[in-house]
């Protein structure tokens, strides 16, 4: 790249088609390069990506099974058991005083602000 840095509107229309062929000149260079070598002008071989073979996915998937049934045949004591999560629930009793705690409250806060 050049290192003088130039405004566009500066250049004359001759510069300006000069600098366009120069540049498609360059991008058929570049074509020609990475046809010659057979990779990218970067220099990044191409990416090859691996699979694995049927036999493989066999074998890993026999192996899970064989893990979760080991964990399934384990005694029930040995696995940690969450307990039922308790749900509190509020009386009517209390539910009715509360409401009519908060009706009071908010009735004091609007009264105040008029």
């Amino acid at each position: 790249m050049f290192t003088a840095v130039m405004n566009l509107l500066d250049l004359t229309p001759e510069q300006l088609k000069r600098a366009a062929t120069i540049k498609e000149q360059v991008a058929a260079l570049n074509k020609e390069f990475i046809k010659l070598l057979g990779t990218s002008s970067d220099g990044a071989a191409p990416q090859s990506r691996r699979g694995m073979s049927a036999a493989a996915k066999r074998k890993i998937a026999a192996a899970q099974k064989a893990r979760w049934a080991k964990l399934r045949s384990a005694k029930p004591a040995a696995l940690p058991v969450k307990a039922a999560a308790k749900t509190k629930t509020m009386s009517p009793a209390a539910r009715k005083k509360l409401s009519a705690k908060l009706k009071a409250y908010w009735k004091a806060k609007k009264a105040g602000k008029k």
